[in-house]
């Protein structure tokens, strides 16, 4: 693993968690995610489980974690199933983890392996009698390929079709939510190697620059720094700014545009996420300018607006009705445009078509319910954004805000973000050039 080790008390706290939420004579898997496959031989990068990962921090493939708090054998009351290391594997994939490994990262004493999971699994689930299984319940996910998990639910089901099954995701929700002070400090770090991302890559920003050259700064800064990309990285100059999930970042950057970064750092599998808008040739236009600083009045009273009790949907009229407010001081609303709007689709949704912010953790669009009010220990995104394709440019900002029982705590606050900050950091790289 590229990033610090993690004290296993963080991964013991939270399987301790999730027992407290289980109905007696339960049983808990959780499985490691797929490795997919690309073109030919070819195989994506490992992306670990969510899930299996908060509850034990194990990255390896093919991972299976047992919980089963009452069983009869107290060895088999939390398991955690790796692949059998052997010198064959060793040489064409590397090092997997011992047991002796699993158990310092985990905290889980009982390591068997993956061989030994039918025999253990099926004595359990003559005891036990609900089920506890996984599955991705993202409202905004799109699965179109059969994951590890679906297949194993449906073979359980088939062999096992009496005991009692629930969703685990429902649980995970809940507790993934609230970020412990461990997973504060690990999106802490993840915004800091953001913020020197930013900086590396704003300092290059010129004309004639490419959108991908741009991107390759972070990519470098991330890489090292022990963490990668949260996401495909949005490096959208011109009118690409105004498409909301550009991702191509081949264009050249020219005199006179803005060039809108959507980028964050992944480390330790936690994630930030940022968005700036800066002026190619390091000057905004006066009407960039007026535009900039609409959003930023949005971000800022949206961030202060990030306290326990707030609905997301409510935080979500109040931040369209800020919108509202400034695309008619822009000029780019008429009084009249409301009086003949529809309510269903309001005519500030031509500037401003998506929503407000997301949680933030494990996951980029992290879990949770949305239909419950914020509460202490939630992570946020603002992003607010005003885009005008018949200007040929959007404007979007974005932070990444720490709900607490006072006020919000802005992770991001450290990353420039006012307009004369952003014009004094491209003009001090300029001035650093040109020596």
């Amino acid at each position: 693993m590229r990033h610090a080790p993690i004290k296993p008390a963080l991964f013991q706290r939270n399987r301790e968690r999730l027992r407290r939420l289980l109905l007696p004579n339960s049983l808990v898997v959780v499985n490691a995610n797929d490795l997919l496959p690309t073109n030919a031989d070819g195989l994506l990068p490992m992306v670990p489980n969510s899930d299996l990962f908060y509850l034990t921090g194990i990255e390896q493939e093919e991972t299976i974690l047992v919980m089963a708090p009452d069983a009869t054998d107290e060895r088999q009351r939390e398991i955690l199933f790796l692949r059998r290391p052997n010198p064959q594997l060793e040489t064409w994939e590397g090092h997997k983890l011992t047991r002796e490994e699993a158990q310092a990262l985990s905290g889980i004493e009982e390591i068997r392996w993956l061989d030994e999971f039918p025999t253990v699994f099926h004595q359990l689930m003559c005891e036990v009698e609900h089920v506890y299984l996984n599955s991705n319940e993202h409202r905004r996910a799109v699965i179109e390929v059969q994951t590890r998990d679906a297949r194993f639910i449906r073979q359980c089901q088939e062999r096992y079709p009496l005991h009692s099954y629930h969703r685990l995701a429902r649980l995970m929700h809940a507790l993934r939510v609230v970020k412990s002070r461990e997973e504060i400090d690990l999106i802490k770090k993840a915004c800091r190697i953001t913020r020197q991302g930013f900086l590396r890559a704003a300092r290059k920003i010129r004309p004639g620059l490419k959108e991908m050259e741009i991107e390759a700064e972070f990519a470098h800064e991330f890489t090292r720094q022990g963490a990668r990309f949260a996401y495909p990285p949005i490096i959208a100059a011109g009118r690409n700014s105004c498409v909301l999930h550009y991702i191509r970042n081949d264009a050249v950057c020219r005199k006179g545009e803005v060039v809108l970064l959507d980028v964050g750092a992944c480390y330790a599998n936690y994630n930030a996420d940022l968005t700036r808008t800066l002026p190619v040739n390091g000057r905004f236009t006066r009407r960039q300018r007026q535009v900039y600083e609409a959003v930023l009045r949005v971000q800022r009273a949206m961030i202060r607006a990030c306290v326990p009790g707030t609905l997301h949907k409510d935080w979500q009229k109040q931040a369209e009705a800020l919108i509202q407010e400034e695309l008619l001081r822009l000029g780019l609303l008429k009084p009249r445009d409301i009086r003949r709007q529809d309510p269903r689709n309001p005519a500030l949704k031509r500037y401003f078509m998506h929503g407000l912010g997301h949680p933030l953790g494990l996951d980029v669009h992290d879990v949770g319910f949305m239909s419950e009010p914020f509460a202490p220990g939630w992570v946020l995104t603002v992003e607010p954004g005003i885009y005008i394709p018949e200007e040929g440019f959007g404007v979007r900002l974005e932070n990444d805000v720490l709900v607490t029982e006072k006020e919000p705590v802005d992770l991001m606050a450290d990353i420039p973000i006012e307009p004369d900050e952003i014009e004094e950091l491209m003009s001090a790289a300029r001035r650093t050039r040109s020596r």
